[in-house]
C-alpha cells in the first residue's frame, strides 16, 4: 500500500509540475537574444532547485510508531528492532536522525542507504527501571528548510519477562509449638517479586517432607503465605521439623523463579507419658549363703516424656527378705537367706512387686496420665555344693586319620588306660559335665553329662574340620566340672596325632554376586569382585586359587583377574552396556585350587545395567501439520504431538513434558504439557496474520498462510535432554472484507486546457482479504462522467476522455464542477462478492501565467539571544495576476553566513537557516531559535517568492536579506578539564604545588578570576592564586584525619552581568607509617578439642593500625617455642589454627605469644616496621579417643546341657585408658550376636566387670556357641569393641534312635527270581543325640519262623540283602524285625522296626506306551525346574496277583532317557515321570531336541537299562540284534490301539525351525522304537532375549543430483536371532540429519530422507538439483517389539553422475550380489576410502545388445578424513597406486573393465539468428572441424607412443625378455589404470593377464584381425622386437580407437574448440 501511495503522490506532483508554465519577462536594458537564452536557462535551473518539497515518513497512515520489546536479556543489545522508511517527492537522499534526549540514548540509528534506516537497541532494557521510552525521530533531505525537516514520534514500550525471583520479607526462622496444640495458623510469610502480571504473582508451597506432608500446610492469601498446623504434634514421635517454604511465581511460559525460606519448628514436650521400665531382670539367682546386703538385681525406669525427664522413685511391696534402693533401683538382701525355710516361696523362688513413680516438677493436677508403673521379678535361692570330679589318668595319648567319619572313636596309644571320671557327691551335687578346653568342633567327649561315675570316650565330631593342612598335632584339656559348682572341677591333658588327607574344595563367599554398573561405563570400571576360600594349605588352599572361565553373554567384553577375582570392563562402548538394549546379564565364574589344576567350584554373577539419562525423547513424526480456517478457534482435525523416551519407564529419565519454544505466534497457542495436545487460544484473522507476519510466512498457496511453531519434548532426567519438532499450521483465507476506499470523497481541480487522455486522479481502494481473488478490485464509474471522463478498471486512475474538452465556456451554464460516483468490486464469487462507493469532485480552473515582483531588501541588526518568536522583518511581493498564490521561502543553498573572524560558516557546523522562520503566506520573518554570535556574526539570507497559481512552468523571483548579530555576555567560563585529581603525601611542607586549574571564555569579556569554595577545613589547608589558578599546600595535612581533600574552584569573567563556572578538585592524601599497630581486646582464654584436625580454627586474633595501605597492613607472627609446633597463625587474617595432632594426656594447656607487625613485607628488614605483642591461653578438652580393652577366656568354656541357671559361665573384665571419672572411661557390656535364642545373659557388676549366665535351661541345646560381646564406653561418640566368647554345651545320651525309612510295617515286594546278594532295601535311623550317643548300628532280631535267616543286615549302613534263594511256593510272606541301637554310654538305647517281605511272581511283560512320539514345549532361559511336564503313563499286561491286592497300586514304573540328553539339558524323574530342564535352554543355539525315553519296572537295578543301551549301540553299528542279545524281552508285546491323550502327537504341525538334534561330536542314529520306548520331541519356545543387530555400524550410500523424488536408493538392515513377533524389527531415524560441506541445500526445510519403518529402506524426500554438494549423516535405530535396540550411523553423499566409476565383471548379477560385500570391503581397506555401491546392472554392449554373462557395477569412492567424493580421475589413480594389492581381487572376481560411468562430452544447442548468420556459422564450423581432425591425428599418434611404452614395461612382462631381467617388478593388471599413462588412460591393459578369461565375443566381433587384444595375444610368445613392430602396426589402425571409445559417432554433437575435443579423444578410457 505504501508503494501505491508513493506512486499516487508522484503522479500528482508531476501533474503540478507539468501544469506550471513560465511566461517571458521583459527585462530593462534591452538584452541580446543569446543573453536572454542564458538567463532563461539559469532561471529555470534555479527555480527547479528552489521548488524542493519535504520528505515523509512511510508509516502507513499511523500517527505514531509504537514498538513493543521484551526486556533484556531476551532482547539483546545491538539487535535490529525496527526499520525506518521514508520517501521524498524529489528523490533526494534522506537522512534519518533523532532528537537528543534521555530516552533517545536507548536506540541507535544506522542509515542503510536509499530510503531506509535500521534501528538498533543501544542499551539494555529493564522494565523495572523504565517501562517506556518516548523518542522524536527526524528526517531531512539535506535541504535544510522548515518544510524539509520533519519529525515523527517513536514510542518504545518495554514488556516484562520473568527475570526476578521472589524475595522473602523478614520472617521468624524458628517456632516453638507445645505438643498437643490444636491445628491452626502458626506463622505468616510474605515474598515480593519485582516482575508484573503473572510473573510478579507469588504462590507458596511446602517442599515435600520425609513422611510429614500431612502435618503442615501452607496456603496463599492476598499475596501472603499462611502456614498452618494440620494435626496435633507428638514430642515422643518427633521433636523437630525442618520446613522449607517455596515462593514460586506464576509464570505460564519460560522459566519459573523460586524463592526459599527455611523454618525450624520445635515441639515442646509436656507431661503426657507414664514412666517405663527400660532395664528389668525377670529372674535372678542368689546362693543361700550370701551375706546380708548382697546385690541381687537392678531395675531401671525412665520418664516417658523425653523432653522433661523427671526423676524416678522405686518402691518394693511388703517383703521381709529383700529391699530396694529408691534412687538406684538396686534390690538387695535384708536378712540371711535360708532356702529350706518355709515362707511365701516355691522351690526357693520369691516373686517381688516393684513400683516406679515419676516425681513431677509441675503443678499438681497438670499431669495427663498416671505417674506410676509396676513390674514383677523372680529371685531364686540356690543350694550349695562342695565336691570335685576326678579323672583316672592325668594324660591321654590318641591318634586319628584326617577326615575320619563322624563319631569315629579315638584310639588310645597307651595300654591299660583308665578312661574313667568320678565324683563322690550325690544328686545334682554329684552331677558333672565333661567338656574340652579349648573348645573345638573337631572332637567331642561322651558322655557330656554324668552322675557319680562314668567311662568316657573321645570321638570325631566333625570330619570336615579335621584337616592335616591346618594342624598335625592337637593338644587340649578335658574337664569335668560340677553343674552346681563350676569352681569344682578337674582336668586331664589329651594329645592327638593327625594323619594327613586331602579333601577341601574352594568355596565362594557368596553363591550369587549381584553387581550393578551404570550404562555407558568407561574402560576399566570395576563391576564385581569374587572371592573364594579354601581351607587347605599351600597351593591346595586359598593361596593357590585361580579364577577362570568367565562365561556369559558379555564375558568377552570383561576382564577377570585370575588372582584377585576383580571383574572389570575390557571393552567399553559396547551395546551390551546400554540398558535400553539389555538391562541384566548373567555370568558364571570358576575358582580352581592347586594353581588352577585342582578342585573347582563355580558361582554366578548377576550384572544389572543401571539406567542413565542418555536418550532424548524422540517424536514419532518428523513434522506435524494442521489446518485452521480463518475466524475458527479449533483445528479441522485435533493435533497431538507424541514423543517417546527409550530410558527406563517410570523414572524421571523417561517422563516427557511438552512445551512451545519458538514461533512468532507461539503465544496464541497452547499445548498440554503431559499429552502434547496442541490448540489455538483464539481464532485468527487471516489479514492480520499477513500484515504482521509478511516477512516470516512462506506462501504455499495464495489463500493459505503457514505458521511455524517449534515444540520441544524434554525429559526430567539429569542432565535434561530434549528434542524439538516443527509444527506447520495452515491458516486459510475467507472473503470477509469488502473493498475500502482510502477516502470516501475525492476532489481535484484541473486546468481547463487539460488535453484528452490525461490522468486526473487515482481513486484507490484496498481489500483487506489476504489472498486472491478475494482481494482483487475492479473500478467502475457509476454516473456523473458526462462522457468527459473514464476510469481504468484495474488501477482506478481517472482520465480525461479522448476528444473531450473541459473549457467551461463551451458548456451550458459554464460548468465548473463534475461529480462522479465510483464503485469498487472485489473478486468474490456470486453472493460473496462485496463492493463500496466513493464520490469524486473535479473542478475546472482558469490558467495563471505572470510571475510575482520582489522589491529591494534592507540590512538588519539583531542582538544575539533575541527571544524566540520575535518578528524581525516582513517581506512583501506583488503579482499582476488576479488570483495569485504567493509563497515565500528561504533558499538554504544560496544563503551564507560568516563568523567573527570572517570565516565562512557551513550549515553543517551551525544551522543558521533553522534559526529563522519565514511565513510562506504573509512573509513574516521570525526568530525561532536563539542566535549565537560566537558561532555566526553575519548572515545573508536568500529569499524566494513563487506564484503557485502559475498555469505553465514555475514563476519564481529571488532577493537577499543581510543580518548582523550583536554580542551579549551569555557564555560561562569553561575549565580545560571537567575535574582535577591530584595526590600529595601527608606532612608535606607549605608551598608544595598541588594542582593548577585553568579556565577560558568564548565571549569578548575574557578576564577570569579564581576563588576557592567548599569545606572551610579543607580551604585552610591549601592556598589558591586568584589570577593564575595555582593551588599549593598552606598547612600540615594528616592522612589519619583527611584521607582526601575535596573542594571546588570558581572561575568568574569580567562581563556584565558576570558569569562563572565551578570545577571539582580531588586531592588524595598519601599515607606514611607514623602509627604503631594495636590489638583489639585483651588477653582471652580459648578451648579446643584434643581430636581437632590440623587446620581447625581456634580463634581469630584482631589488630588494627591507624595507617593505611602497607603501613596499616597487619602481619601476625607467633612464638613457636610457646606453641611447641601445635598451633599456627595466618599472617594475614590472624586466624589461629591447629598445626599438629593434639593429645590432652600429653599436654592439656598452652600459653601462646602473638606478635602484630605493620609494613612487614617491605619495611621489616629496613627497620621501618612497627609491632605489638599479646598472650593467648588455650585449654585442651578431653575427647573419647581410647577404645575399651576386654579380657575374656581364650578357650571354649565347657558346660553340659544340664548347667544350672544360677551358675556363672565366664567372667568379663574390661578397662579404658580414658579418664575413669568421666563417661569416656566407663564401660557398658552386652551380648550382640550369637544369642539368637536367648540362651545366655550378661550381668554387669560394675562399669568394668560382668559375668555370663544361662538365661534358661540348656536341655537339648548341646553344641558350640560363639557369643559376640560388645563393649562400649559412655563417651560421645562411643568407642565399641567386639570380642568372641566360645561356650561348648556337651550332650547326654537321652534319645533312642528313630527310624526314618522305611516306615513301620512296610510291605516290600521282592521278585521270586531275585538272586542271592540282591539288596532289598536300606534302613536308616537317626539319633537326636550327639557324638558317640548318635552312632547307630543295625541288626536283625530272631523271629519264631526263622525268616531272619533268609536275609543279611549290614550293621553300619543298614542295607538288607538276600542271603538265600526265595521259594514263593513254600512261603509267600516273611515278617522280620530290624533293631537300631546307639553306642551311648553308659547305657545304649534301641528301637525296633517291623517289615513284611512279600514274594511276587516274575514280571513277564514290560510297561508299554500307547503313543509313538510326544511333542512338548519349553521356554528358553527359564529357570531350571520352573517348567514341569509329566509324560503319559504306560500300561502293563502282566496278570495281577490275587494274593496281593495292593500289587496293582504298588507296582512302580520308572522312566529313563536313553538318547538325546548327552549334554544334560533335561532331567527326567524316574518315579514321577516329570520332565524338567536341568540347564537353561537357548533357542538361538538349539531350537529342537529329540529324546528317547525308556519305560521299565526295574527302578533299582540298571541292568535292564544297560541292556537296552547295548541294543541301541548294536543298531548304531549296523549289527544284527540277534548277534548281540539272545533275550527278547518284548516277545509278548504287540501293537496297541492309539487312544486320545492330552499330549501333542506326531500329527501336530511343527514350525519351520532349525533343528539341532544331533549336536554331539558324532551323529547317532535313533534307536529302534518299540512300545517301551517313546520319542519325545522338545521344541524350545522363543522369548525376546536378543536385541537387533545392524549388519554394520556404519552405512554409506550416495545419490546423484538428478535422482527423482521418492527414490529408495539404499537400505539399512538389521537382524534379530529371535523368531516370530520377537524378531520383528522397526527402523527409526533418530536425532537431526546433519549437513556438512553443503551447498545449494538452503531451501531443504523438511527431513531430506525418510526411513521405512518395516524394511529400513532410505527414501529421498527432496528434489536434488544440479549444483548441490555435501553429504548428510544421521543415526538410525532398530527396535524390536520389547524395546531392545541397536543404532548405526548413516552417511549419504551427494554426487554428480560423472563421479561414478563403472566396473565390468564377467559374473551374473546374482553372483556379483553374493560377493559384493567382499569386493566393497577389500577395495575400501586397500584404498583406505569409503566405497559406496550405487547400482548393479546387466551389461549392455556398445551395439545395444544385452550380455547376461557380464554385470556392470556403478560405484563412487569417498575420502574417509574429510568425506569428500573422489573424482573419476582420482579413483583411477588411487586404484593404480594399489594395483599390486588389488590384482588378486580383480582376478578372483573376473574384473574386465573400469571406466567412468558416462562420457562427459561438451555439447551446445543450435544457434539462433537469421539464415545468413547460420550459413556463415556452418562454414566456420566445418573449417574448425577440419583443424580439429588434423590436431586429433597428431595427438593420437603421440598418445599411442606413450601407450606403447607402457605396454613394453608392464603388459608383456610375462612373455618378454625384459621381464626376465626384472622378475620382481609387479605388473599393472588393473583395467584402465596404467600408471605410465599421462592422461590416466590405458587402452591395452588386457594384455597384462596371462590367461584368457577376459576375452569376450564383443572384443572378437569388433576387433577383427587387427584388434589390439587379439594381436597382442597372438604375439605373446614371439620375440620382443617382433612384438614392438606388431604394436606399431596396430596403432596405425583406427579401428582400435572405435572399439575402445566410439567418439566419431558423436562428432556431430561437438561445438567446442579443438583443444577440448583433442583432449577428450586422447583420453580413450575404457
Amino acid at each position: 500500500m505504501y508503494n501505491e501511495l508513493k506512486k499516487q503522490s508522484k503522479t500528482e506532483d508531476n501533474k503540478v509540475i507539468t501544469s506550471m508554465g513560465y511566461k517571458k519577462v521583459r527585462l530593462k536594458g534591452g538584452l541580446r537574444v543569446d543573453q536572454r537564452i542564458i538567463i532563461i536557462i539559469l532561471t529555470t535551473l534555479i527555480c527547479g532547485v528552489l521548488s524542493n518539497r519535504p520528505p515523509r515518513f512511510a508509516i502507513d497512515g499511523q500517527s505514531e510508531i509504537v514498538l513493543r520489546l521484551k526486556e533484556s536479556p531476551e532482547t539483546k543489545v545491538g539487535s535490529h528492532i525496527y526499520t525506518l522508511r521514508g520517501y521524498d517527492p524529489d528523490n533526494d537522499p534522506l537522512i534519518f536522525g533523532k532528537r537528543n534526549s534521555h530516552d533517545s540514548e536507548i536506540i541507535r540509528i544506522e542509515s542503510t542507504g536509499g530510503n531506509e534506516a535500521k534501528v538498533y537497541l543501544a542499551k539494555e532494557l529493564d522494565r523495572e527501571t523504565q517501562d517506556e521510552y518516548a523518542i522524536v525521530l527526524t528526517l531531512t533531505d539535506s535541504h535544510y528548510s522548515d518544510h524539509n525537516y520533519v519529525t515523527q514520534s517513536f514510542l518504545l514500550l518495554v514488556e516484562d519477562i520473568n527475570d526476578n525471583a521472589p524475595i522473602f520479607l523478614p520472617y521468624p526462622n524458628a517456632i516453638e509449638i507445645p505438643e498437643g496444640s490444636a491445628p491452626g495458623v502458626i506463622s505468616t510469610l510474605e515474598a515480593t517479586d519485582a516482575d508484573e502480571g503473572a510473573y510478579g504473582q507469588v504462590v507458596y508451597y511446602l517442599q515435600e517432607l520425609d513422611g510429614d506432608n500431612d502435618i503442615f500446610s501452607i496456603s496463599t492469601h492476598q499475596g501472603k503465605g499462611i502456614l498452618r498446623l494440620q494435626t496435633e504434634l507428638d514430642y515422643e514421635t518427633k521433636s523437630l521439623y525442618q520446613l522449607r517454604v517455596l515462593a514460586i511465581d506464576r509464570a505460564n511460559q519460560g522459566p519459573i523463579n523460586t524463592g526459599t525460606a527455611a523454618i525450624l519448628v520445635k515441639v515442646k514436650d509436656i507431661e503426657d507419658q507414664p514412666p517405663e521400665f527400660v532395664e528389668v531382670q525377670a529372674v535372678a539367682r542368689i546362693p543361700e549363703d550370701s551375706p546380708v546386703g548382697t546385690k541381687v538385681l537392678r531395675v531401671r525406669a525412665i520418664d516417658g516424656d523425653r523432653g522433661i525427664n523427671n526423676p524416678i522413685a522405686y518402691a518394693l511391696d511388703g517383703n521381709d527378705l529383700f529391699d530396694i534402693d529408691s534412687h538406684t533401683g538396686v534390690v538387695y538382701t535384708l536378712t540371711v537367706l535360708d532356702r529350706e525355710e518355709e515362707s511365701d516361696q516355691v522351690n526357693g523362688a520369691h516373686i517381688l512387686r516393684i513400683t516406679a513413680t515419676e516425681l513431677s516438677k509441675s503443678a499438681e493436677g497438670t499431669q495427663q496420665v498416671p505417674s506410676t508403673v509396676r513390674t514383677e521379678v523372680t529371685i531364686i535361692v540356690t543350694d550349695v555344693n562342695d565336691e570335685i570330679p576326678t579323672f583316672g589318668e592325668t594324660i591321654y595319648r590318641c591318634e586319628v586319620n584326617e577326615n575320619a567319619q563322624t563319631n569315629t572313636p579315638l584310639n588310645f596309644l597307651d595300654g591299660e588306660v583308665q578312661n574313667i571320671v568320678y565324683d563322690h557327691d550325690e544328686g545334682k551335687n554329684g552331677t558333672f559335665r565333661l567338656f574340652l578346653d579349648p573348645p573345638n568342633d573337631l572332637f567331642e567327649i561322651v558322655p557330656e553329662l554324668a552322675v557319680n561315675e562314668a567311662n568316657f570316650m573321645l570321638r570325631v565330631r566333625n570330619s570336615k574340620s579335621l584337616d592335616f593342612e591346618e594342624f598335625v598335632e592337637i593338644n587340649f584339656t578335658i574337664f569335668a566340672r560340677e553343674i552346681d559348682e563350676p569352681s569344682r572341677w578337674s582336668s586331664a591333658h589329651v594329645q592327638i596325632f593327625i594323619r594327613d588327607q586331602n579333601d577341601n574344595f574352594p568355596e565362594f563367599t557368596r553363591s550369587i554376586y549381584n553387581a550393578g554398573v551404570p550404562e555407558n561405563s568407561e574402560l576399566g570400571t570395576i563391576i564385581a569382585k569374587v572371592e573364594a576360600i579354601d581351607v587347605d594349605s599351600g597351593d591346595f588352599g586359598t593361596m593357590g586359587i585361580r579364577y577362570t572361565n568367565l562365561r556369559g553373554g558379555i564375558a568377552h567384553l570383561l576382564n577377570l583377574n585370575p588372582i584377585t577375582g576383580i571383574v572389570t570392563i575390557k571393552t567399553a562402548g559396547s551395546a551390551a552396556f546400554d540398558r535400553e538394549i539389555i538391562s541384566r546379564h548373567y555370568l558364571t565364574v570358576e575358582a580352581i585350587d592347586n594353581v588352577g589344576q585342582g578342585n573347582r567350584n563355580t558361582a554366578q554373577i548377576i550384572v544389572d545395567i543401571q539406567d542413565v539419562n542418555d536418550n532424548a525423547p524422540t517424536f514419532l513424526q518428523r513434522q506435524y501439520e494442521a489446518k485452521l480456517l480463518e475466524n475458527k478457534a479449533e483445528f479441522e482435525t485435533p493435533l497431538q504431538v507424541e514423543a517417546r523416551d527409550l530410558d527406563l519407564n517410570g523414572t524421571e529419565n523417561s517422563q516427557i513434558t511438552y512445551e512451545i519454544v519458538e514461533g512468532l505466534f507461539r503465544m496464541n497457542f497452547t499445548i498440554d504439557p503431559g499429552s502434547g495436545l496442541l490448540g489455538p487460544l483464539h481464532h485468527f484473522d487471516f489479514e492480520e496474520l499477513v500484515d504482521s507476519n509478511r516477512r516470516h510466512v512462506r506462501q504455499a498457496n495464495a489463500d493459505i498462510r503457514e505458521i511455524e511453531l517449534l515444540i520441544r519434548a524434554r525429559d526430567s532426567g539429569i542432565p535434561m535432554l530434549s528434542t524439538v519438532v516443527p509444527v506447520l499450521i495452515y491458516v486459510q483465507d475467507v472473503n470477509d472484507n469488502p473493498p475500502i476506499f482510502q477516502k470516501n470523497f475525492y476532489s481535484k481541480t484541473v486546468p481547463e486546457d487539460l488535453p484528452g487522455g490525461s490522468s486526473v486522479l487515482q481513486v484507490l481502494a484496498i481489500d483487506r482479504d489476504g489472498s486472491a481473488p478475494n482481494n482483487a478490485i475492479v473500478y467502475r464509474i457509476q454516473k456523473g462522467a458526462s462522457d468527459k471522463f473514464i476510469i481504468n478498471s484495474e488501477t482506478g486512475v481517472i482520465y480525461v476522455a479522448q476528444g473531450a474538452n473541459l473549457d467551461p465556456d463551451l458548456t451550458e451554464s459554464k460548468r465548473l464542477l463534475y461529480t462522479l460516483n465510483v464503485i469498487a468490486l472485489d473478486g468474490g464469487l456470486g453472493s460473496s462478492q462485496l463492493m463500496n462507493t466513493a464520490t469524486v469532485n473535479i473542478t475546472i480552473k482558469d490558467v495563471n501565467n505572470k510571475p510575482p515582483v520582489l522589491s529591494d531588501l534592507p540590512a538588519l541588526r539583531i542582538m544575539e539571544n533575541t527571544p524566540v518568536g520575535t518578528q524581525v522583518y516582513q517581506i512583501q511581493a506583488t503579482d499582476p495576476d488576479q488570483k495569485p498564490i504567493l509563497r515565500y521561502k528561504l533558499n538554504a543553498e544560496l544563503s551564507e553566513a560568516r563568523n567573527e573572524e570572517g570565516g565562512l560558516v557551513k550549515i553543517s557546523e551551525y544551522d543558521y537557516i533553522g534559526a529563522f522562520e519565514l511565513d510562506p503566506i504573509q512573509g513574516h520573518l521570525k526568530v525561532i531559535k536563539l542566535l549565537d554570535r560566537e558561532k555566526v556574526e553575519h548572515i545573508k539570507l536568500a529569499i524566494t517568492v513563487e506564484d503557485l497559481a502559475a498555469a505553465k512552468g514555475r514563476q519564481i523571483v529571488e532577493g537577499f536579506l543581510s543580518i548582523q548579530i550583536l554580542d551579549e555576555n551569555d557564555n560561562n567560563p569553561k575549565f580545560r578539564q571537567p575535574f582535577y585529581r591530584q595526590t600529595i603525601t601527608e606532612n608535606s611542607i607549605n608551598g608544595v604545588m598541588i594542582a593548577n586549574v585553568l579556565a577560558y571564555d568564548v565571549d569578548k569579556n575574557r578576564t577570569i578570576a579564581y576563588a576557592l569554595e567548599g569545606n572551610p577545613a579543607y580551604r585552610n589547608l591549601v592556598h589558591l592564586d586568584s589570577q593564575t589558578g595555582a593551588i599549593v599546600v598552606a598547612n600540615k595535612i594528616d592522612h589519619e584525619q583527611h584521607q582526601w581533600l575535596n573542594f571546588s574552584v570558581r572561575a568568574t569573567d569580567s562581563g556584565l552581568p558576570q558569569r562563572s563556572a565551578l570545577v571539582d578538585v580531588y586531592v588524595t592524601v598519601l599515607d606514611e607509617n607514623d602509627n604503631n599497630p594495636y590489638f583489639i581486646g585483651g588477653s582471652k582464654n580459648y578451648t579446643i578439642s584434643e581430636n581437632a584436625e590440623p587446620g581447625t580454627r581456634v580463634a581469630t586474633v584482631q589488630a588494627a593500625d591507624a595507617d593505611s595501605g602497607d603501613f596499616g597492613k597487619i602481619t601476625f607472627l607467633m612464638d613457636r617455642i610457646s606453641s611447641q609446633g601445635k598451633f599456627t597463625i595466618d599472617a594475614d587474617t590472624g586466624v589461629l589454627t591447629v598445626a599438629d595432632k593434639l593429645d590432652r594426656e600429653t599436654k592439656n594447656s598452652y600459653n601462646l605469644v602473638i606478635e602484630a607487625w605493620d609494613n612487614y613485607q617491605f619495611g621489616f628488614l629496613a627497620g621501618e616496621s612497627r609491632n605489638a605483642f599479646k598472650q593467648v591461653f588455650i585449654t585442651i578438652l578431653d575427647e573419647n579417643d581410647n577404645a575399651p580393652e576386654i579380657s575374656l577366656p581364650t578357650s571354649c568354656v565347657l558346660i553340659t546341657e544340664y548347667h544350672e541357671l544360677h551358675e556363672g559361665i565366664a567372667t568379663i573384665v574390661g578397662k579404658d585408658a580414658d579418664d575413669s571419672a568421666t563417661p569416656n572411661g566407663r564401660l557398658e557390656m552386652a551380648i550382640t550376636q550369637g544369642n539368637r535364642e536367648g540362651l545366655f545373659e550378661l550381668r554387669q557388676l560394675d562399669p568394668w566387670n560382668a559375668q555370663i549366665y544361662a538365661s534358661r535351661t540348656l536341655r537339648n541345646r548341646f553344641g558350640n556357641y560363639s557369643l559376640t560381646i560388645s563393649t562400649r564406653d559412655l563417651g560421645v561418640p562411643a568407642n565399641i569393641v567386639h570380642s568372641n566368647l566360645d561356650i561348648c554345651v556337651s550332650d547326654f545320651n537321652d534319645h533312642a534312635p528313630v527310624f526314618v525309612r522305611p516306615l513301620h510295617n512296610t510291605t516290600v515286594r521282592v521278585p521270586e527270581n531275585a538272586t542271592v546278594g540282591t539288596m532289598i532295601l536300606q534302613a536308616y535311623a537317626s539319633d537326636a543325640d550327639m557324638g558317640q550317643n548318635a552312632l547307630v548300628r543295625y541288626r536283625l532280631k530272631p523271629d519264631p519262623l526263622g525268616s531272619y535267616k533268609l536275609f543279611d543286615m549290614n550293621a553300619n549302613t543298614g542295607e538288607l540283602f538276600l542271603r538265600e534263594v526265595l521259594n514263593r511256593d513254600k512261603q509267600k510272606i516273611h515278617e522280620i524285625r530290624i533293631e537300631a541301637y546307639d553306642q551311648g554310654l553308659p547305657t545304649s538305647l534301641s528301637t525296633d522296626l517291623d517289615l513284611i517281605i512279600y514274594i511276587r511272581n516274575v514280571n513277564d511283560y514290560e510297561p508299554q506306551f500307547i503313543v509313538n512320539d510326544i511333542s512338548v514345549n519349553f521356554t528358553e532361559h527359564s529357570d531350571p525346574g520352573s517348567e514341569r511336564i509329566k509324560l503319559p503313563d504306560t500300561i502293563d499286561k502282566d496278570e495281577m496277583d490275587l494274593d496281593d491286592p495292593n500289587e496293582a497300586n504298588s507296582s512302580q514304573v520308572c522312566y529313563f532317557i536313553l538318547q538325546g540328553n548327552e549334554e544334560g539339558y533335561f532331567r527326567l524323574d524316574p518315579e514321577t515321570h516329570v520332565l524338567t530342564v536341568e540347564r537353561q535352554l537357548d533357542r538361538e543355539l538349539i531350537a529342537n531336541f529329540t529324546l528317547y525315553v525308556k519305560a521299565t519296572e526295574n527302578c533299582a537295578n540298571d541292568t535292564l537299562l544297560e541292556l537296552d543301551t547295548t541294543i541301541m549301540k548294536s543298531q548304531q553299528f549296523g549289527l544284527p540284534h540277534s548277534e548281540k542279545i539272545n533275550y527278547d524281552r518284548f516277545k509278548h508285546s504287540r501293537n496297541l490301539r492309539v487312544v486320545n491323550m492330552q499330549y501333542e502327537t506326531s500329527t501336530s504341525a511343527e514350525p519351520d525351525l532349525v533343528s539341532y538334534e544331533n549336536y554331539g561330536d558324532e551323529e547317532r542314529d535313533p534307536p529302534k522304537l518299540d512300545s517301551t520306548i517313546v520319542c519325545v520331541k522338545v521344541r524350545v519356545l522363543d522369548i525376546n532375549d536378543n536385541p537387533p543387530r545392524f549388519r554394520s555400524k556404519v552405512f554409506t550410500g550416495g545419490i546423484t543430483t538428478n535422482a527423482d523424488f521418492g527414490l529408495r536408493f539404499m537400505r539399512v538392515e538389521a537382524t534379530d536371532p529371535d523368531e516370530g513377533v520377537n524378531a520383528k524389527i522397526t527402523y527409526y531415524q533418530v536425532g537431526e540429519i546433519r549437513q556438512t560441506l553443503s551447498e545449494g541445500l538452503e531451501n531443504v526445510r523438511k527431513a531430506p530422507f525418510l526411513i521405512d519403518q518395516d524394511t529400513g529402506e532410505v527414501q529421498l524426500n527432496f528434489d536434488p538439483q544440479k549444483g548441490m554438494k555435501g553429504y548428510f549423516d544421521f543415526m538410525v535405530l532398530a527396535n524390536d517389539s520389547l524395546g531392545m535396540r541397536d543404532v548405526a550411523h548413516v552417511f549419504i553423499y551427494l554426487l554428480r553422475e560423472d563421479q561414478k566409476v563403472r566396473f565390468v565383471f564377467r559374473l551374473q548379477p546374482d553372483e556379483l550380489r553374493a560377493r559384493i560385500d567382499t569386493f566393497r570391503d577389500t577395495l575400501g581397506n586397500i584404498t583406505e576410502s569409503i566405497v559406496n555401491i550405487d547400482e548393479i546392472k546387466v551389461h549392455v554392449n556398445k551395439d545395444g545388445s544385452v550380455d547376461k554373462t557380464k554385470t556392470d557395477l556403478y560405484m563412487h569412492l569417498v575420502e574417509r578424513e574429510d568425506n569428500s567424493i573422489y573424482e573419476v580421475s582420482e579413483v583411477l589413480k588411487l586404484i593404480d597406486t594399489h594395483i599390486e594389492n588389488l590384482d588378486e581381487l580383480f582376478k578372483d572376481l573376473n574384473v574386465l573393465d573400469t571406466q567412468p560411468a558416462e562420457a562427459q562430452l561438451l555439447t551446445a544447442g543450435p544457434a539462433k539468428g537469421a539464415m545468413f548468420v547460420w550459413l556463415i556459422f556452418t562454414n566456420l564450423f566445418m573449417a574448425s572441424l577440419l583443424v580439429v581432425t588434423l590436431a586429433l591425428c597428431a595427438s593420437q599418434r603421440k598418445g599411442y607412443k606413450r601407450q606403447l611404452r607402457a605396454a613394453k614395461v608392464n603388459i608383456f612382462r610375462g612373455h618378454s625378455a625384459m621381464s626376465m631381467q626384472h622378475p620382481n617388478e609387479p605388473a599393472t593388471r588393473v583395467p584402465n589404470t596404467n600408471k605410465h599413462s599421462v592422461q590416466g588412460s590405458n587402452p591395452i591393459w588386457l594384455k597384462g593377464y596371462e590367461n584368457e578369461w577376459f576375452k569376450t565375443e564383443e572384443n572378437i566381433s569388433v576387433g577383427g584381425q587387427d584388434s589390439l587384444d587379439d594381436n597382442f595375444l597372438a604375439i605373446g610368445t614371439q620375440d620382443m622386437h617382433e612384438t614392438l613392430k606388431g604394436t606399431a602396426k596396430l596403432f596405425n589402425n583406427t579401428n582400435d580407437l572405435n572399439r575402445h571409445f566410439n567418439l566419431y559417432n558423436q562428432i556431430d554433437k561437438l561445438t567446442n574448440n579443438a583443444q577440448i575435443l583433442a583432449r577428450k579423444l586422447e583420453t580413450t578410457e575404457l
